[in-house]
């Protein structure tokens, strides 16, 4: 997937004047993996320990003309081994960050996610895309498109809170969140609208703090005025959200590969829920993403320190 890491200019900006903060990398062991790493380094966004087999991380490095003479190299026996060491880093306080290298995704979140030795909070975990869609002016945020499958609605609230969290880390004070479905109305046979107004409610009543929040609402008429309008729809939120909160997790996939690939939409993404954010980018993502997602972890987590 290629992505423009100057669409985010304003936010790798923001990560460089927060200066380098330590970063566990995991099995870094391909070169957009290794290479994101580095330019997280360059960039002034991190400072990357990097958990790998010694002598696959050398070689790979000397084939990239890359020094590893200048990062702190953690060796690991194999890739689940560096997930656990990684997520160690972070138990232990080396790590505000981390971030996934070559290696599968469940294997990199059983170490997360493991309940003795992992990084999980009471809070369930997410993903956000964050997105820059050259027709939109503003970023979307799109959650949760790669963790929770089917979420129930507390899930979901913590889904929209994790969101609402970085957006406020990201300079957006109060942003208005639109909780997607098929259709704007109520229907009982579509637990999607039922959810969306429950998690509007949740909101009224300080279980959802920090957002405006509207829903069910359709992809149309979140996103366009116009088409609001034509649906006689009277919301504060129609036409102009921030966050879009899919019903589930491949509804959210889809739309945020449709907007890659069709609209040519830029994206970076973090996990959030944890105790650090985290950088879950796929294996065949390039390196200008993985720039993106770092320079948003690097804000988030320099946010929480206040």
């Amino acid at each position: 997937m290629i992505r423009d890491a100057h669409a985010f200019s304003d936010i790798i900006s923001q990560a460089t004047a927060n200066g380098p903060q330590p970063m566990a990398v995991a099995h870094p062991c391909s070169p957009e993996a290794l290479l994101g790493a580095v330019e997280a380094a360059e960039h002034g966004i991190a400072t990357p320990i990097l958990i790998a087999p010694r002598a696959k991380l050398l070689k790979l490095a000397a084939g990239m003309d890359i020094d590893l003479g200048r990062f702190e190299v953690i060796d690991a026996e194999h890739s689940h081994a560096a997930a656990e060491r990684a997520v160690a880093l972070v138990r232990d306080g080396r790590a505000d960050s981390l971030m996934k290298g070559s290696l599968h995704t469940d294997e990199f979140m059983s170490a997360v996610l493991d309940r003795n030795k992992g990084i999980r909070t009471d809070r369930r975990i997410s993903h956000v895309f964050v997105m820059k869609v050259e027709s939109y002016p503003r970023y979307l945020f799109i959650t949760d498109a790669a963790i929770n499958i089917e979420p129930d609605l507390m899930t979901k609230r913590d889904i929209c809170q994790n969101a609402i969290d970085l957006t406020h880390a990201l300079g957006v004070a109060q942003p208005k969140v639109a909780i997607l479905a098929a259709v704007e109305t109520i229907n009982p046979a579509m637990r999607a609208t039922l959810d969306a107004a429950a998690l509007c409610k949740m909101a009224d009543r300080g279980q959802i703090r920090g957002a405006l929040l509207d829903g069910p609402l359709a992809f149309d008429n979140a996103i366009s005025h116009a088409a609001a309008d034509t649906k006689g729809i009277d919301s504060a939120v129609a036409g102009e959200p921030d966050i879009l909160l899919v019903p589930d997790l491949e509804s959210g996939n889809m739309l945020a590969k449709q907007l890659t690939y069709l609209a040519a939409a830029a994206s970076a993404g973090i996990v959030m829920g944890a105790r650090v954010p985290i950088v879950l980018t796929s294996r065949a993502d390039d390196a200008a993403g993985r720039l993106a997602s770092a320079a948003v972890a690097n804000v988030f987590a320099a946010y929480k320190k206040g």
